[in-house]
């Protein structure tokens, strides 16, 4: 690839959420977001974590057609529970399910990140597990979070860019951004990879 197409690329994270692009707009470089439509469901005896990675990619390559020169970033989390995937609850009664079997419990949040050269199709994934440990709460402070914060598009009904920390007792990463969104430290090895310096 040219030089001059290497340096004319847009940056594209395949994503709407708030959060996510407030967290890239930390390294300061200039991106723009876009909105896609990727089938969300687990495939049968799939892994979560291999279901972030898969999710992940997916993201990426449906925006790919309209961005043809461009690093597409794909990001997915997943968290699991004892073995069982946990999902986005999508509703308040699911929501409430959820907090009640993770309290007290560990649960793994898989963060997925996926980077896509479009122009050649070039690839490259990284996975950041994050171990966090839930408070004992109680249905009443479950019932008060979900009231505030109405997490039910987020894996494990955890929001823990807002008032979710309150649930969490500890957590175990090499990335604290990977709750959130992209994990910050392997995209910037990825995009160095790319050419893409941050500083």
């Amino acid at each position: 690839m040219s030089k001059d197409l290497i340096l004319n690329r847009k940056i594209v994270l395949a994503s709407t959420s708030p959060f996510r692009r407030a967290l890239l707009s930390r390294l300061g470089i200039p991106f723009e977001s876009t909105a896609l439509n990727v089938d969300e469901a687990t495939l049968p005896g799939e892994s979560a974590a291999a279901t972030a990675l898969r999710l992940a990619a997916a993201k990426a390559y449906a925006v790919r057609p309209r961005f043809p020169n461009a690093l597409i970033i794909g990001s997915d989390q997943v968290a699991e529970l004892d073995g069982q995937h946990i999902g986005k609850p999508g509703s308040h009664d699911k929501a409430v399910r959820q907090l009640q079997q993770m309290r007290s419990k560990t649960v793994v949040f898989h963060t997925a990140l996926a980077v896509l050269e479009s122009a050649s199709g070039q690839l490259e994934t990284r996975m950041v597990p994050t171990t966090v440990s839930f408070r004992p709460v109680i249905d009443a402070q479950i019932e008060a979070y979900l009231r505030r914060e109405e997490p039910y598009d987020c894996a494990g009904s955890a929001k823990f860019e807002e008032l979710g920390i309150a649930l969490m007792a500890g957590m175990e990463g090499s990335d604290p951004n990977a709750l959130i969104g992209p994990p910050l430290i392997e995209l910037i090895s990825l995009l160095r990879n790319q050419g893409v310096e941050v500083i």
